[in-house]
């Protein structure tokens, strides 16, 4: 998830992008928080006067918050962007069964269906009037990269709304850890205070932040560690142990962790952060809109 630069803790795309194919399948089910969180960033969305043409769903996962957004704005074109195949085959079922390769490219009625990094986007400049994403930056090695992105694809006077977790998300599973070995086990996320910092770094204007603490409240440690599978939230960061965790250290760590039982139930705590902000209104020249499509000679995947 989010982390500083030093190579223990970038972020392996070839995993995210395998760990949530093979989750593809179960995120459905598991994803109770990725979608509650959705529904409150939507509810932000009343206090904005503000009616898009054309949408990019950033880290689009299997479409509940794309389908969602349609429903607000049913005259929207919308591009749902994921790095992971699976989640679109999920969120469009029977596209791949009839044989269409995501080379070939088009479209479904409304909604475009793009594979990509939300760090090199594979779409035109100023092409999008609202930049979605909801709990996907955290995959991301560097904001700067990504919020240059959706600050390049966005017409002036765009809006760039998302969430994305803080770093006192799983506090307690990091704690239980914590002295089992020397190895990461929940990867980094990002302050604040950064992000705000690299949205002005990246050029967006009125930036307003805020968060939350949401808690969930498990059974047992399994449980804990059965969902954060099924929605394909690993640790792919390069510090992490790369073989079994022992016998012994995980005991211990399952040790600790019960400690912090309250109320015959263990906590998952995560800090949720939603951003909003806006790219500069200036003036453009006559013709500078275009179309909203994949940039010539890039790789991109579309179906």
């Amino acid at each position: 998830m989010l982390m500083t630069m030093d190579c223990e803790h970038i972020v392996d795309k070839r995993l995210v992008r395998r760990a949530f194919d093979r989750a593809a399948a179960s995120y459905d089910q598991a994803a109770v928080l990725q979608r509650d969180v959705c529904d409150r960033m939507l509810a932000r969305l009343d206090s904005v006067k503000y009616v898009p043409e054309v949408i990019l769903d950033a880290g689009s996962g299997t479409g509940y918050g794309t389908r969602k957004l349609l429903m607000r704005y049913p005259a929207a074109r919308i591009l749902a962007l994921d790095i992971a195949t699976a989640m679109h085959a999920q969120a469009h079922p029977g596209i791949l069964r009839q044989g269409q390769s995501l080379a070939q490219g088009g479209n479904r009625g409304q909604i475009s269906y793009v594979g990509g990094d939300a760090e090199k986007m594979p779409l035109k400049y100023s092409c999008v009037e609202l930049v979605w994403s909801n709990l996907m930056l955290q995959w991301c090695n560097d904001l700067n990269p990504a919020f240059a992105e959706a600050f390049r694809v966005l017409r002036n006077g765009g809006l760039f709304m998302f969430s994305t977790f803080g770093p006192d998300t799983l506090k307690e599973l990091r704690q239980a850890f914590r002295g089992a070995d020397e190895y990461r086990h929940v990867n980094r996320f990002t302050e604040i205070h950064d992000i705000r910092d690299k949205l002005a770094r990246a050029g967006f204007t009125v930036a307003v932040m805020d968060r939350e603490y949401i808690t969930i409240c498990y059974d047992d440690v399994i449980g804990v560690m059965r969902d954060l599978k099924a929605i394909g939230a690993h640790n792919v960061s390069q510090g992490r142990r790369r073989g079994l965790m022992g016998k012994t250290a995980w005991q211990k760590a399952m040790n600790c962790y019960e400690m912090l039982r309250a109320r015959g139930k263990l906590p998952a705590t995560f800090e949720v952060i939603y951003g909003y902000a806006r790219k500069p209104d200036e003036k453009r020249a006559t013709g500078s809109r275009v179309a909203c499509e994949t940039m010539p000679g890039m790789l991109a995947e579309v179906f």
